[in-house]
């Protein structure tokens, strides 16, 4: 059996075909991101929120307030544990300014006085053990535990934070 020769012509009509169907779906476009899940979206308002936290309690210890130190590290602890929950695509901070469509305060503005500092940290404290309870509606089991366990971890802070400095 002889192989068959294509013509020239037949050859040139099956590239242009090829050529129009590859410009016909034009270059290939990226792919849309799906929107984050509700747990997702609650994983990042938490690292903002632990971000913040613990923008405060670094600015006290760099005033002298070296007692808070293992209060800010089980932050930076619960901070570590919450991004491992979250894709690696997502970058800290990228929700730093936004919390719950409400804006966070920025470093800059976080009160000079020890005394103003650790009640406002004593205050923040109490408000995000509070909060927990609300977030664990609707959540995996898992990522309940955590949040129920980080919710502890404050409360008992609102407690063992000093009187001052």
């Amino acid at each position: 059996m002889r192989p068959r020769h294509l013509s020239r012509r037949a050859l040139l009509a099956g590239g242009a075909a090829a050529l129009t169907a590859c410009s016909a779906s034009g270059p290939p476009q990226p792919a849309v991101p799906a929107p984050d899940s509700p747990e997702t979206l609650l994983l990042k308002s938490l690292i903002s929120e632990k971000e913040h936290t613990i923008v405060l309690y670094s600015s006290l210890i760099a005033e002298g307030g070296d007692k808070l130190v293992p209060f800010r590290d089980r932050h930076q602890a619960h901070l570590a544990e919450l991004r491992k929950h979250v894709n690696a695509d997502v970058r800290s901070g990228q929700n730093a300014d936004v919390r719950g469509g409400q804006k966070v305060a920025s470093p800059s503005a976080t009160p000079t006085t020890a005394k103003t500092s650790l009640s406002k940290l004593r205050d923040l404290e109490r408000k995000a053990a509070a909060q927990r309870l609300r977030q664990l509606d609707g959540v995996s089991p898992g990522l309940a535990q955590l949040i129920a366990s980080i919710g502890a971890c404050e409360a008992a802070h609102v407690m063992a934070l000093p009187r001052s400095l």
